[in-house]
Order: structure tokens, then C-alpha cells, then sequence
């Protein structure tokens, strides 16, 4: 499924879901490419890595992610929204999407036939965080710390306007809590919203 009508496709569902459930989606469009090249810049063709993409959305990273995937990844998507996982259904038919919460990443780690701890590389998240309370962002925090392997990576971004929100402003505060460096990269100007890439290592 590709081309305009694709591109249409994605954009009305996406417009759709923030209609009816903002804070869950989190933003009025879709991530640019130039946001999504920036967010795929730790996967490693050269090394074995198992790489889990949160709430990839309608996939504009998961776009980024497949073309860069070799037979030594293992990379599957947790999306919560079934609307959005049957778009990348059609758009990625071999691609692994599970629907359901990134909150219960262990259990989608053992139906892939892997580990339930410390068995991640990398995680690339498209989640909202700064449209999260404390309490869910730490329900999804406390899983992660747990599957990622020693020196694993979140990468993950935050959109200018989130340091304005309080829920953004505590979710940077947290990330030193669960990781020991976190690295924020210059300003991704060219998107709808300017952002930040935030690269996090156990």
C-alpha cells in the first residue's frame, strides 16, 4: 500500500484518533522524516539487536525503521490504538505489530519467543509522554528498565511546546531516575512541532 492514497489514509486516521482520544495520541499530525531519520540513528546493521518500537502510530517511523532492518534484527511494534495497527498492518505485512500496551511489554517479549528480562537493545518510542501522568509514565518506565539489556537504549522525543506541560517537565526529570546518561540532541526544527531526540541508556 503505497503512494497518496496511502499517505491520505494514514493522515485521516491519524486526524481521526486525535479527534476522538487527544491525550492518548498525543499530536494533531503524523512525525516529518526529517524527526523520524533523527529517531533511527542507533540501529546497527553491522550487530545483533533486538529492537521494539512503542506506539509507532501510523508508521512514520516504522517507514524509517524497515529499510534499515537486516536478518541480524529482531524487530517487532506495540501499539495501543487498533486503528493504527491495522494501518501498518497493510503498510508492513511482515512487520510483527501487537496490539495492546507498551505497560505489558514483558508479556509480547515471551510471544515473540524471547526473554522476558534484559532482553532488548533498543526501543524507539513514538509514545506522548508529556499527555502522560506520573503514574502511567512510571507503569511504563518500570517495565522498560527491566527488558532492556545492560547498556540498552530508549530513544525516544518531545516535542518543544511539551517543556511548557507539566507532565513534560516531570517526564525529563524522570528519565535520570531510570537511566544513566540521557543525551538531548540539537532542536529538530523541520516537523509540525519542533522536537527533540532524547537518547537514553541503561
Amino acid at each position: 500500500m503505497t503512494g497518496p492514497s496511502s499517505k491520505s489514509l494514514r493522515r485521516s486516521v491519524f486526524i481521526r484518533e486525535f479527534i476522538k482520544n487527544p491525550f492518548k495520541v498525543g499530536a494533531c499530525a503524523p512525525s516529518g522524516k526529517h524527526l523520524a531519520r533523527a529517531m533511527v540513528k542507533e540501529i546497527d546493521p553491522g550487530r545483533d539487536q533486538v529492537i521494539v518500537e512503542y506506539g509507532p502510530g501510523t508508521g512514520a517511523f516504522t517507514d524509517e525503521i524497515m529499510p534499515r532492518l537486516t536478518a541480524r534484527h529482531h524487530y517487532f511494534a506495540v501499539e495501543l490504538t487498533p486503528a493504527f495497527a491495522d494501518v501498518l498492518r497493510q503498510r508492513h505485512p511482515g512487520a510483527h505489530i501487537h496490539t495492546g500496551s507498551v505497560a505489558n511489554i514483558e508479556h509480547f517479549l515471551r510471544e515473540e519467543g524471547l526473554p522476558d528480562r534484559e532482553s532488548i537493545d533498543l526501543i524507539i518510542s513514538g509514545l506522548p509522554w508529556a499527555s502522560f501522568p506520573e503514574e502511567l509514565q512510571r507503569s511504563i518506565l518500570d517495565p522498560m528498565k527491566r527488558v532492556l539489556k545492560p547498556g540498552g537504549k530508549l530513544v525516544t522525543f518531545g516535542y518543544h511546546i511539551g517543556k511548557a506541560m507539566s507532565n513534560g517537565r516531570l517526564f525529563y526529570r524522570t528519565l535520570p531516575e531510570y537511566f544513566s546518561n540521557v543525551h538531548q540532541s540539537p532542536l529538530v526544527w523541520r516537523n509540525i512541532w519542533p522536537a527533540w531526540v532524547f537518547t537514553c541508556t541503561k
